[in-house]
């Protein structure tokens, strides 16, 4: 099952993928009168019932009637977690990754923030930011939360797996290197696009047998495998927790594999009207287009 969350005069609405329009969640409930855990959509995937929720409509959806659809090419895709609480991230999580840096594979996990200002959907613009002029790309898989907790075991780690998504850890080299942190390089306004859908853990047996992809203009520039990530996922959620409680909804960018620009020679950095098209397996497609500074909308 998948789901993401789209904006239109009626506000944001979550939504199914279906064939090739998207169907909302909220009036099909309503018409097969089932309540709804949470109607406000900043809730929405923070909520207990959610899921199950979620699984009901879409078992018994079968042909939507047509006042329930949208078109794919004519609504505007939110992030389909709009606010998480946190945005954890890793660095150096691939094997092929540290090889091209040169670098062995840390002993732990490299762990860093995002924050929710670098959110943006599906088919939103990155901003270049002015400080910048080194803007890299990072095609990775995205764990959301659905149970929070703290001290989780790996063997139960993914009892607190909510879904996987598609995002781009989108990063200013020259401000995350000279800067001496990762933070302020990675977590500019529109860096860190998210969606388009969550696809539900169940429909994702193995998150580490997964093709991963990044074409840059229709260029292939990262083209590898979670099966290369250093630490599990089961891992990185149960190493974070150790010290930080997990809450629903929060999300694990879980690393990007070889290819990233800085790394290339020659080296390859972001730039106005560039179009990304990042795909996980299973997971889904995210497309993004790169704006120069003087673009407000995202």
């Amino acid at each position: 099952m998948k789901f993401g969350l789209i904006i239109t005069e009626r506000g944001k609405r979550p939504v199914f993928p279906w064939k090739d329009k998207l169907v909302d969640v909220l009036d099909f409930a309503e018409r097969q009168g089932i309540s709804v855990p949470a109607a406000d959509a900043e809730k929405f995937i923070k909520t207990e019932g959610t899921v199950p929720f979620l699984r009901r409509l879409w078992d018994i959806l079968e042909e939507p009637d047509e006042d329930l659809l949208y078109e794919k090419e004519k609504v505007k895709f939110l992030p389909p977690v709009p606010s998480p609480e946190k945005i954890i991230c890793l660095g150096r999580n691939y094997i092929d990754h540290c090889q091209e840096q040169g670098k062995e594979p840390p002993e732990n996990p490299v762990i860093f923030a995002k924050y929710r200002n670098a959110l943006i959907g599906h088919r939103g613009k990155i901003i270049l930011p002015r400080s910048s002029r080194m803007v890299d790309y990072e095609a990775e898989l995205v764990v959301v939360i659905g149970k929070g907790g703290k001290g989780i075991e790996p063997a139960e780690a993914y009892k607190h797996i909510l879904g996987y998504a598609v995002g781009n850890d989108v990063s200013a080299r020259d401000c995350q290197f000279g800067d001496g942190q990762w933070v302020r390089g990675k977590t500019f306004d529109t860096f860190l696009p998210l969606g388009p859908f969550i696809t539900t853990a169940d429909e994702v047996e193995d998150p580490h047998s997964l093709h991963i992809k990044l074409d840059l203009n229709g260029e292939t520039m990262q083209d590898s495998s979670t099966s290369k990530m250093v630490f599990s996922v089961n891992y990185i959620i149960s190493y974070i927790s150790r010290d930080i409680t997990l809450s629903p909804g929060d999300i694990i960018c879980t690393g990007t594999p070889a290819g990233v620009g800085f790394f290339r020679k020659p080296q390859v950095f972001l730039k106005e009207g560039d179009q990304i098209r990042i795909e996980i397996e299973r997971v889904g497609v995210l497309e993004n287009s790169v704006a120069s500074p003087e673009v407000s909308s995202v």
